[in-house]
């Protein structure tokens, strides 16, 4: 043991900084995990200034990026330096010739002498940043100076590189408009994690969000609708003359500046014009489109007009439509696409073709001519004509067309992709047609659902906890991966009213969607990615980036037991957590009883309250129960 000690004091003592630097060295905690890592026990010190050496002028955006975080964040000077020889103790950005390197990899090796990223193209460049800046200290993500002495990055040598080409997240900007600002800092958000596309709902029923200079009244009437304040869908009607004051658009000028945003951040914006349901915007904006011109109309504000009975159908009691017999709605919709077209760099167009109730067409007598016309079957062969006619026009403008799983129904126009949200199963019957998808199901990847108990999160209509959304695989079984462009997770803002609010939806499910479609498949591990979020949270909270800590509380399933009293049961998602209850309406902690078996009701208790904790640090939120709603579930009158 005298010899061990001895030796550590040696070396501490001759090699420069070695104790100091052993003390100071950072965890290693990165998602999406990389294709490969192994760590060392150097650790390369950042004091005072850091100088970024790159070997090509098109590094020059990604470079000024990590300095404009190094200056920030820490209160360094940097120095940009394009000398032909690599400065010594420097960060160097090369771009090399590299066949081992796939498309948009990077290869990664921090050691005490430097910091050396090497890629074949810039976009490998720009996530092995992203994978730098998880490496350095949290203080890297604060939007003020913390005026550090020094920084210590540790030792790795790691090659990464994408499962897949698509990495997306959409927001949905109709139901609530987020602006210009807001959206350029969801994008900084989304790339730190390796996103590369951002599908962006631009119309809906309840907002028309981009300028489209020849029909100026869709942003005119349609960008704007009366305000409400409350729960989405229990809205009052508003009356034809209330004034129109909430919401908002993006001019061409506006979009073109996200769009360069997103390019010098590699991330691919995606417009989505929604049609030929979810329309009432477009309705109200030029109400001769739809097959029910008899009704006045005026875009929705939250109120309920769209009624889900159950067992996946669903009726609307106006019509939100556009008229697939209708020529003047092909002459707006060749307008429309002419200009998202030129304005987005994009392949794709995102045509929407989602949740159209088709009642209407089957009152109207146009439509009835239509399907006798072309000797269609139903309504659904009748919304399959109006899809492949818009694929036409989409196509004619040099672009791609995509909708949701919708667009099979009736049969699938021939070169579109498809979008598939209900479940795995349409992505799978498109994949089999050899026609190109992303999967975004809604069982993994709906993010706007309840990721804790209802009675303790914002109202929405169903769940997805972290544990379920981590389990996300875009490749389901029996299908040819190389149909499969890849994933994303879906942000739909019906009830998202503010950009905390949809930060506080995404993240950290966002977390588990980013692994799934950059890291290897077969590389996940439920256990070690609760550690890596945990890591997230600290540097969330440096960002002052709203996240939710509902993956902490617990699960309630309420039962009868064998008399047909209520039993409830309570679990976590996390293993290392201990629940503590009462029932007598104080607050408990982890002095209160430790639940260990089913618990039953104690005569005359209202509430359950429960809270979790990790050894003696509380790390859920205190939850009132009511018994009421546990006999609810478990159908006890």
């Amino acid at each position: 043991m005298k010899k061990i000690l001895l030796l550590s004091f040696l070396i501490s003592s001759f090699i420069p900084g070695y104790a100091q630097r052993a003390m100071h060295r950072p965890v290693v905690s990165l998602i999406p995990v990389p294709a490969s890592m192994v760590t060392n026990q150097e650790v390369f010190e950042l004091k005072g200034r850091a100088v970024i050496h790159i070997n090509d002028s098109r590094l020059k955006e990604p470079a000024e990026q990590l300095a404009a975080r190094i200056r920030t964040g820490g209160g360094f000077k940097v120095n940009l330096d394009e000398s032909k020889i690599t400065p010594a103790h420097a960060l160097s950005l090369s771009l090399v010739k590299d066949p081992s390197i796939a498309k948009e990899g990077y290869k990664l090796k921090v050691t005490s002498k430097g910091i050396s990223l090497t890629a074949t193209e810039p976009a490998g460049i720009f996530y092995g940043i992203q994978t730098l800046l998880q490496l350095f200290p949290a203080e890297i993500l604060s939007k003020t100076n913390t005026d550090a002495e020094e920084w210590y990055i540790p030792g790795v040598s790691i090659e990464d590189h994408p499962r897949f080409a698509w990495r997306g997240v959409m927001l949905d900007v109709a139901r609530h408009f987020f602006t210009k600002a807001e959206v350029k800092d969801f994008i900084d958000q989304m790339v730190q994690f390796k996103f590369n596309t951002l599908h962006l709902h631009l119309t809906d029923d309840q907002g028309w969000r981009i300028e489209i200079k020849s029909l100026p009244k869709l942003t005119e009437v349609g960008a704007w609708r009366a305000p409400r304040t409350g729960r989405w869908g229990e809205f009052s009607k508003p009356t034809p003359d209330e004034p129109k004051t909430y919401g908002g658009f993006y001019t061409q000028e506006d979009m073109k500046e996200i769009i360069k945003y997103a390019q010098d951040r590699f991330v691919t914006i995606v417009p989505e014009i929604d049609v030929p349901g979810h329309s009432l915007a477009a309705v109200a904006s030029y109400p001769e489109l739809t097959c029910t011109t008899d009704s006045v109309y005026q875009v929705n504000a939250g109120e309920r007009f769209m009624i889900w009975p159950g067992n996946g159908t669903f009726y609307g009691t106006i019509d939100n439509t556009l008229c697939p017999a209708n020529e003047k709605v092909y002459v707006f919709l060749d307008k429309v696409f002419t200009e998202i077209a030129a304005l987005f760099p994009c392949e794709y167009i995102h045509m929407g073709g989602d949740e159209c109730y088709k009642g209407y067409w089957e009152k109207s007598e146009a439509c009835k001519a239509l399907v006798q016309k072309e000797g269609l079957k139903d309504m659904h062969e009748l919304q399959s004509y109006f899809v492949k006619r818009i694929e036409k026009i989409i196509n004619s403008k040099g672009k791609k067309m995509m909708g949701w799983d919708e667009i099979l129904e009736g049969g699938l126009a021939p070169g579109a992709s498809v979008m598939s949200w209900r479940g795995m199963k349409g992505g799978k019957e498109a994949a089999r047609a050899q026609h190109p998808v992303v999967m975004s199901p809604n069982e993994y990847a709906y993010v706007d659902l309840y990721q804790g108990d209802p009675v303790a999160e914002p109202v929405t209509y169903s769940m997805v906890r972290l544990n379920k959304a981590y389990q996300f695989d875009p490749v389901p079984d029996s299908v040819d991966a190389k149909y499969i462009l890849g994933g994303q997770c879906n942000l739909w803002s019906e009830r998202l009213y503010t950009m905390r609010q949809a930060q506080y939806m995404l993240w950290p499910r966002g977390l588990a969607t980013a692994e799934s479609v950059w890291s290897p498949a077969g590389t996940k591990n439920w256990d070690n990615f609760v550690k890596r979020t945990e890591h997230q949270f600290t540097r969330f909270d440096v960002a002052e980036v709203k996240y939710s800590r509902s993956m902490y509380d617990p699960i309630f399933t309420a039962k009868k037991d064998a008399s047909g009293n209520l039993q409830i049961i309570l679990a976590t998602e996390i293993k290392d957590l201990t629940i503590y209850y009462c029932f007598d309406e104080t607050l408990p902690d982890n002095f209160y009883p430790a639940y260990t078996t089913p618990l039953s009701v104690p005569k005359d208790a209202a509430n359950l309250k429960v809270v979790t904790y990790r050894g003696k640090t509380q790390v859920g939120k205190i939850i009132t129960m009511p018994v009421a709603e546990m006999k609810k579930r478990a159908k006890i009158n």
